[in-house]
């Protein structure tokens, strides 16, 4: 048997009588790192579980994770059983097809502008700023949030730069 806090059992019991399963809100008195501690903990114990928020029910949010989509919490079959309550196990739907297989790599289209820029960036005297504005006719600020939004953070580039006593900075995309 799960040895549980009086705050930790109020919120699984405050879960249990849901019939979303859901664990939030939290008590009022419970806040900051102590919430987060508890909820941790539970979570550890796999008595709670952290699943994607749905909006569209507005489905309170615990947190976000790394890609900012919102994180709620969910009771467990562990977490009914630890406060001494027998349930069904949850039934998993299976996909009624195949899902599409994730591809990683990006096709690029020939004769655009991000392919003229990656085609600047991979010679060995890379390109600077001005020179990429000359060729693509984009103003400053939009080239460099190019570099860092679309090849780096999209394309997954590595961009290096160095400065260069005639050209300025000058950005190559390293091997």
């Amino acid at each position: 048997m799960t040895k549980l806090t009086d705050t930790q059992r109020v919120i699984l019991s405050a879960a249990s009588q849901r019939t979303d399963r859901l664990a939030l809100p939290l008590p009022k008195s419970l806040k900051g790192g102590a919430a987060h501690k508890v909820i941790n903990a539970l979570i550890e114990k796999g008595l709670l579980k952290e699943v994607k928020a749905n909006r569209k029910l507005s489905d309170p949010v615990w947190r976000e994770n790394e890609e900012g989509h919102g994180l709620t919490l969910i009771i467990t079959d562990t977490g009914f059983a630890a406060i001494g309550i027998e349930v069904e196990p949850q039934k998993i739907k299976a996909p009624k097809s195949e899902p599409k297989p994730i591809t990683t790599q990006r096709k690029m289209r020939e004769g655009t502008k991000q392919a003229l820029v990656i085609e600047m960036l991979r010679r060995p005297e890379g390109a600077s700023i001005a020179e990429i504005v000359e060729a693509t006719a984009w103003v400053s600020h939009s080239v460099r949030g190019f570099l860092t939004g679309a090849l780096k953070k999209k394309l997954g580039l590595t961009i290096d730069s160095e400065k260069d006593a005639t050209r300025g900075r000058v950005y190559k995309i390293v091997h």
